[in-house]
């Protein structure tokens, strides 16, 4: 099987439809804090189908409210901007990749493994007074180059998963033997086509390879979040080989023992109620 060569992604994530107006929006200003709140609820609102799957998550267990949220004016209110702006997203993403039928690979399990990631790299980015959103957006989106190959190469992508099941090996590493390139490579360039700061498309793209230079720390809280998730058994599939924690990423964050066992706790409890809602 020949190599993907870069050019044909670029080509591939250009083909690509954009991301709704209002979710560039957010993810161009994601580390601000001064974003007109009603001015975001009227952008949401124009979108029927963006509307009707934020106030499905709104409406879900994992973000369980006493009151149903029926409008995006109240879904603010009861759960804050932050959670809020974080549901767009995650509204807008799953909705941009057509599911198929690649033998080995589960939508719903690689959606799964991305909240979680998102969900760890908040409670670290927390713990070590970084941008909360910030880490939760590039933790929701570490893996987004997955998705483009799945979509444009599916079978060149069942056979990853096939030659990572015969040897025993990351699917990252999988991609690298048979594809000639990786998915954190593919969603960098997806990244960039897609016009999202340096400092996320770098994060995506490094998150496999945190302790190259230049990537910045938000590329080692990802892959941190991304070893804790796995370390936890969300994996995008069950049967799969866990990526190690790089010693000099997890040196950087500074946490003692003590931290780490408070943070595999309380992301457990957290991956318990997405599990609940998501049902994997």
């Amino acid at each position: 099987m020949s190599a993907i060569a870069i050019e044909q992604i670029i080509q591939e994530v250009k083909d690509l439809p954009t991301l709704p107006g209002v979710v560039m929006e957010l993810l161009n200003t994601i580390d601000q804090d001064d974003m007109n709140i009603n001015e975001l609820a009227q952008k949401v609102s124009r979108d029927i189908a963006l509307t009707a799957k934020t106030l499905r998550y709104a409406n879900s267990v994992y973000y369980a409210t006493m009151v149903k949220v029926a409008t995006i004016p109240q879904a603010i209110t009861l759960l804050g901007l932050d959670t809020f702006k974080q549901m767009v997203m995650i509204a807008a993403l799953s909705g941009c990749f057509p599911e198929n039928k690649c033998k080995g690979f589960s939508h719903k399990r690689f959606w799964y493994h991305s909240n979680a990631v998102a969900i760890a790299a908040k409670i670290l980015a927390r713990r070590l007074n970084f941008n909360l959103d910030l880490a939760f957006t590039a933790g929701l989106l570490h893996d987004i180059g997955s998705l483009v190959l799945v979509t444009h190469y599916l079978s060149e992508y069942e056979a990853t998963i096939a030659f990572r099941l015969e040897h025993q090996v990351t699917q990252f590493e999988a991609e690298r033997q048979v594809l000639g390139i990786d998915h954190a490579v593919v969603g960098e360039a997806l990244a960039n086509q897609w016009q999202f700061s340096e400092l996320m498309a770098k994060a995506i793209g490094g998150h496999h390879q945190p302790d190259k230079p230049g990537l910045g720390f938000l590329a080692t809280i990802v892959h941190v979040a991304d070893g804790i998730a796995h370390a936890l058994n969300i994996s995008t599939t069950p049967d799969h080989t866990p990526p190690e924690i790089s010693g000099q990423a997890w040196e950087s964050l500074g946490l003692d023992q003590a931290s780490l066992e408070e943070v595999l706790a309380e992301a457990q409890l957290q991956f318990d109620k997405l599990n609940a809602e998501m049902d994997v």
